[in-house]
């Protein structure tokens, strides 16, 4: 995705660095063992008052660097836009550390906590279960089983959730007035943060400059429709001015809100005419769909997104009738007219 459109009017801080980007906000790049390499944290000060939003997956080097900045900076509460581990991995570290409190959605704490209790073979066998019902060859599938929880491992534990923000809530962050915009598709109820009075968009993974956000089907939901409501959240930003500075979680601080909300949805729209198109000529499964979506090797981790992306794609085509969905020798396979 080209997100030729954009402005960026920041270069990229050092991992560990904290730098000015708007009024009374800080950024803050940390390491992250993925090919994305790194998540952007934001740290606010002001009123006598500093908040966190985010923290970092726990890892030994994101320990390290929190251990030296905590000596200049310490957050009296931290917001977590969304249960992802690189978002409130370290959280209850911090917390135990500085006695901060921490916000969050409802719906991601709850889905923090059933993640964090699921054992090895309850998350690895869910996760194989169904992607085999969607296709998925025994050999794959077996090697996603291997992988277990992969998101207890990069989070220290459930922090004590002091206050559940929502949709509409106006915030009193560091002396500033924050809004809390709900954003769906990408996780089930993540928390971007707007300060009016400047502009400023805190969007978490809800709005990235220059990859489109993960938008797949867990299988806790298999019927559900993430891609429907990512781009339902893709209008509600654009009721957002289109100078607004944007602050994603990966990638650099941009202008051009609605020129990348109209790229999202070209790129997905692609994606669906892609598949629908192969669905009016054969019966189609999500794993079927792979070489359709993705240009590239899959290896086990890549693989685990790729499947979610390709099923949240055809269940939105089927939720909107363009496709029905039968079950063939106990896959769900696509069609068209």
């Amino acid at each position: 995705m080209s997100a030729a459109a954009l402005d960026y009017p920041l270069p990229r801080p050092a991992l560990g660095e904290p730098v000015p980007v708007a009024g009374g906000v800080r950024w803050l790049r940390l390491p992250l063992p993925f090919a994305l390499d790194h998540i952007n944290l934001w740290l606010l000060d002001g009123g006598g008052e500093r908040v966190l939003v985010d923290t970092g997956v726990d890892s030994p080097d994101n320990r390290a660097h929190w251990q030296v900045l905590l000596d200049a900076w310490s957050p009296g509460c931290i917001v977590v836009t969304h249960f992802h581990p690189d978002h409130m991995g370290l959280a209850r570290w911090l917390q135990a550390a500085t006695g901060a409190a921490v916000w969050m959605s409802r719906a991601e704490r709850d889905t923090a906590a059933r993640l964090l209790a699921s054992s090895d073979d309850e998350a690895g066998e869910s996760v194989a279960a169904f992607y085999r019902r969607h296709g998925l060859d025994a050999g794959r599938a077996d090697a996603l089983r291997r992988r277990g929880n992969t998101y207890s491992p990069l989070v220290d534990g459930m922090p004590e959730i002091g206050c559940c923000i929502a949709d509409g809530d106006t915030l009193d962050l560091a002396g500033a007035d924050w809004r809390v915009i709900v954003g769906r598709g990408h996780a089930p109820e993540h928390a971007c943060l707007y300060r009016a009075e400047d502009g400023v968009l805190i969007a978490g993974d809800q709005l990235l400059p220059r990859i489109s956000s993960n938008v797949s089907v867990p299988p806790a939901a298999p019927d559900a429709d993430p891609l429907g409501a990512f781009l339902d959240s893709l209008d509600t930003l654009d009721t957002l001015p289109a100078d607004t500075l944007v602050l994603p979680s990966h990638g650099r601080p941009f202008r051009g809100l609605h020129a990348r909300t109209a790229e999202l949805r070209a790129h997905h729209g692609h994606h669906l005419e892609v598949l629908l198109a192969e669905a009016r000529r054969r019966p189609l499964t999500a794993a079927d769909a792979l070489p359709l979506l993705f240009d590239r090797s899959l290896d086990s981790h890549s693989l685990f997104f790729a499947m979610g992306e390709a099923v949240a794609h055809l269940n939105r085509l089927w939720h909107t009738g363009a496709v029905a969905r039968r079950e063939r020798d106990g896959a769900w396979v696509f069609t068209a007219p």
